[in-house]
């Protein structure tokens, strides 16, 4: 199925479970939840988990990005190109009865852009409406990192293979320290090449970052949880937390905090290309689940002189 035509038979939107009116944010929540479920990771050997995540993955890489998004929304909306005709079209398929693109001015500007129109001046040979020779196609793939690579930054050998190339090709992509969960990272000149002496596509390379077994991300910000005795919780301690290079950092926990209060380290998140985030630690009050005999009645005993737990 060709780029046009898929873009007239699937409904991407539908795909991933959100409205067409649905923000780029909304979007980006609805696939990261769908690539989890469906990642092949998550479900090896299943060929249908695998199909749904090849079809999420599709979906996200058109309307995830607003440039794209844009001009898939505009196709559809104009019925797909000539060969399905326009809403209220006249002769020839052409709104208002236009005999041919030139007459309808700047739409024939928009339609150019919509396909890959040229990228500058240069010979009309080719091309759309005399903008020149049309590029190459850009050419999308995916790339999973784990989190330390997400993190800190690498540089990855990508295996490209699509009909649009003449034989298989590897390029290097160079991942910018803390980059995202279902960012894209746009390679230029590593797409298809033009057939018509343009300039060759891009290589578009959306990432997915492996959870860590301890870490999460919010941006820049590293949020880990970290467990405290109900002692350290009622009398304040002193608190060392992990940080994803090894190292711990102290913070005092005051007497009388209770679980779940976060606490903020500045500067001890991601450092990304926009800066640096902090490091959130949520602190929960460990209970024992099996506490020994010397400790249940010193517990006991606390239990007697306690005052009554607020309740409603």
């Amino acid at each position: 199925m060709d780029g046009q035509r898929e873009w007239m038979e699937k409904d991407y939107y539908k795909v991933l479970g959100v409205s067409a009116t649905a923000s780029t944010k909304e979007i980006t929540k609805a696939y990261r939840n769908l690539a989890r479920k469906y990642h092949p990771d998550a479900n090896p050997g299943d060929t249908k988990a695998e199909e749904k995540f090849k079809e999420i993955s599709g979906a996200y890489d058109v309307v995830g990005d607003e440039g794209s998004r844009k001009k898939y929304d505009e196709f559809r909306r104009l019925g797909g190109g000539f060969g399905g005709g326009f809403p209220g079209g006249g002769q020839g398929g052409f709104p208002g009865g236009a005999r041919d693109a030139g007459d309808l001015g700047d739409l024939s500007d928009l339609l150019g852009g919509l396909f890959g129109g040229a990228r500058g001046g240069g010979s009309s040979r080719g091309g759309f409406g005399g903008f020149g020779p049309m590029p190459g196609t850009d050419l999308k793939t995916r790339l999973t990192l784990s989190f330390d690579e997400a993190v800190h930054g690498v540089t990855k050998s990508v295996r490209i293979n699509s009909e649009a190339l003449e034989r298989p090709m590897e390029v290097n992509v160079r991942i910018p320290p803390g980059v995202s969960d279902g960012q894209r990272i746009r390679v230029g000149g590593k797409g298809a090449r033009s057939r018509e002496g343009g300039e060759p596509g891009d290589l578009l390379v959306t990432i997915t970052i492996q959870p860590h077994d301890r870490f999460e991300r919010d941006g820049l910000d590293l949020l880990v949880a970290v467990p405290i005795t109900f002692a350290e919780a009622t009398l304040g301690a002193k608190v060392k937390l992990p940080t994803l290079n090894g190292t711990s950092v102290t913070v005092k926990i005051p007497a009388g905090t209770q679980s779940g209060r976060v606490f903020r380290v500045r500067g001890r998140g991601v450092q990304g290309t926009s800066g640096t985030g902090d490091l959130l630690a949520t602190v929960n009050v460990h209970v024992p689940e099996n506490p020994g005999a010397e400790e249940r009645a010193l517990i006991e005993e606390l239990a007697k002189v306690s005052e009554p737990a607020p309740r409603v």
